[in-house]
């Protein structure tokens, strides 16, 4: 059976891997600036329908935790008060 080697593309002293980051910088900055033209923004018209849909979601969970919360809150209150006899 034959053996594979896997072959580094890595420097592997510490001079070579410092002469060798700003080419490794300016391929990254290639990369990423070829994957921000791919990306797709969304128009002023959709951020601000879905803007409004996550405030009345988030308006409308803080209502129905405050009326659970304020429930429990009493009925504890009143448990207490019939458990303790003040």
């Amino acid at each position: 059976m034959a053996k594979t080697v896997a072959v580094q593309n890595e420097p592997t002293n510490g001079l070579e891997q410092l002469k060798s980051q700003p080419a490794r910088l300016m391929a990254f900055l290639r990369e990423t600036r070829s994957e921000m033209r791919k990306v797709w923004w969304p128009g002023w018209p959709e951020v601000q329908s879905t803007t409004i849909v996550v405030l009345i979601t988030v308006f409308l969970f803080a209502a129905f935790f405050w009326v659970v919360d304020t429930v429990f809150g009493n009925m504890i209150e009143r448990l207490l008060h019939l458990l303790t006899g003040h």
